[in-house]
């Protein structure tokens, strides 16, 4: 993450991140390195789909596709760079060794990744298969999965 931080403050572009299933684990981790608070401007962690629509996640998106797709981590992602005004948005949504009775649709050990860059408008997106390991292993797999996508844009 050192890297990425490095990265970010070096070309003066900010980020900001929703999270669910990872708790506010990336956020932690961007946390974690000396400088970050140059590039980290906000940070939301939306457990429930409540929280989800009231930071702009339309209703209708987590309907159709369920809370655990693509679909919702852009509008996480894209939501919470406008929200904060920051040039990156990550969203991130999934299930980790878990089956949520709140939401039962939506792949199981699958987590979603949206990276939203508001200055391209533009989305970078992928998935991960987490392992039947501790959540906290399964949280450093994608926080790993982050750091990869990161590195492969800026």
């Amino acid at each position: 993450m050192k890297d990425i931080v490095d990265k970010l403050i070096k070309i003066k572009k900010t980020i900001s991140t929703m999270e669910s299933c990872t708790g506010g684990a990336l956020a932690s981790s961007i946390t974690d390195i000396e400088g970050a608070s140059e590039i980290l401007k906000f940070s939301a962690v939306t457990y429930s789909n409540e929280y989800k629509i009231k930071m702009g996640v339309d209703n209708k998106i987590i309907s159709k596709y369920s809370v655990y797709s693509m679909e919702v981590a852009e509008e996480m992602s894209k939501n919470i760079s406008n929200f904060s005004n920051s040039n990156y948005g990550i969203g991130i949504t999934g299930k980790l060794n878990r089956i949520d009775p709140n939401n039962l649709y939506g792949e199981d050990n699958i987590v979603f990744i949206s990276i939203y860059d508001r200055d391209n408008n533009t989305y970078t997106n992928d998935k991960i298969k987490v392992l039947d390991k501790t959540r906290h292993e399964n949280k450093k797999l994608v926080i790993n999965k982050v750091i990869e996508m990161l590195n492969s844009k800026l």
